[in-house]
């Protein structure tokens, strides 16, 4: 059985629990933590980051999107539409949410290994106002959700709850649509709502 080395922190690992549980691929959770550098981790991806899908011949997919992806193809698109249009737009909107991650852990990592009086507050404002800029443009228009979702709306679903982990209280301030939109979500997939960083 495939390994998926990850974090349940993670923001990327959750979006791609979601898609293996989504898609009914099974994979072994092999939990681990980046910081410590595990040799597991490292010889599986050189870049030391996660999610990994080491698979049972051995090789490694990662990053997230290369690893949805794959169990896409596993899965006769499962995660997502054949239609090229709506494909795109699945596409565009898992790299949407996975680049509010990029911000938010910027953020994080920051705050984590710098002394308080080296953080750099104008970087912190520029990615915060980076994540605003994506959110005010999601709850103006928040994706549907149809009874077969898509990696997209999954990798949303991560974003909106790694944000509610790490800045609970400062994004969901005038976007009750946003809110709504992951409470519903959770409704309509609650088999899923266990992959969600918290």
């Amino acid at each position: 059985m495939p390994k998926l080395l990850y974090a349940s922190a993670s923001p990327y690992s959750s979006k791609v629990r979601m898609a293996a549980a989504y898609a009914g691929i099974a994979v072994d959770l092999v939990p681990v933590k980046t910081e410590d550098k595990p040799a597991e981790l490292i010889s599986a991806n050189p870049l030391g980051k996660i999610p990994v899908l080491v698979l049972e011949d051995g090789r490694s997919i990662y990053d997230s999107r290369a690893i949805t992806q794959h169990f896409n193809r596993l899965s006769k698109n499962a995660l997502f539409p054949r239609d090229p249009d709506k494909r795109l737009e699945a596409e565009v909107l898992e790299a949407l949410a996975d680049g509010i991650c990029d911000c938010a852990l910027s953020m994080v990592y920051e705050r984590r290994t710098r002394p308080e009086t080296m953080v750099h507050q104008p970087w912190l404002d520029r990615q915060w106002t980076k994540i605003i800029g994506a959110l005010d443009l999601l709850n103006a228009n928040p994706p549907k959700l149809p009874k077969k979702i898509t990696a997209g709306q999954m990798a949303l679903r991560a974003t909106l709850g790694y944000l509610s982990l790490r800045f609970g209280g400062q994004w969901e301030k005038g976007r009750s649509r946003l809110v709504r939109w992951a409470a519903r979500f959770d409704e309509k997939f609650p088999e899923l709502k266990s992959c969600v960083p918290g």
